[in-house]
């Protein structure tokens, strides 16, 4: 039963992560947006590394270019490198105190936005501003409260 309730838990919160990733927001508000998603997998990879990784990371990142009507396999692409570094680095994340950590994430969610943007030179579409870095900051200052929320439920709801 701890296993269904366990996948129930993880999808709604990557179901969540989907929903606030292409909520439409004003124009001058977009660049502000957080990697929710990315988020959300470094999380669970923390977490839970026996039931998510970087197989996990490759189908939630295929949805979200499915969702977000781009190249398929960018963010499949970036979500998976993200989250086999995320396993790499979870053992040694969870000695550290809570503002590293937030600067491992900074760096996990840097590189995720840095596949995604070499990707997209590679296909030839043009370069982005200096704004395109600002999702990695904001995700960073979300980092704390979506941490602790999502604890809250894993450790009510699973055990």
């Amino acid at each position: 039963m701890r296993s269904v309730s366990q996948f129930l838990l993880i999808f709604s919160t990557f179901f969540l992560a989907w929903v606030l990733m292409i909520i439409p927001l004003p124009h001058q508000w977009q660049w502000l947006r957080p990697e929710w998603l990315t988020l959300v997998l470094i999380y669970w990879v923390f977490i839970l590394p026996q039931s998510v990784g970087v197989i996990t990371g490759w189908c939630v990142g295929l949805v979200m270019d499915v969702l977000g009507g781009v190249l398929i396999g960018q963010h499949a692409l970036a979500m998976a490198i993200v989250a086999y570094f995320a396993y790499v680095l979870r053992n040694r994340l969870r000695t550290f105190p809570f503002w590293q950590q937030a600067l491992i994430v900074f760096v996990l969610v840097g590189l995720g936005e840095l596949i995604l943007l070499l990707v997209q030179w590679l296909i030839g579409q043009p370069p982005r501003t200096a704004l395109y870095w600002a999702s990695t900051f904001s995700s960073v200052l979300f980092w704390p409260w979506l941490y602790r929320l999502l604890r809250m439920y894993e450790r009510k709801l699973l055990h």
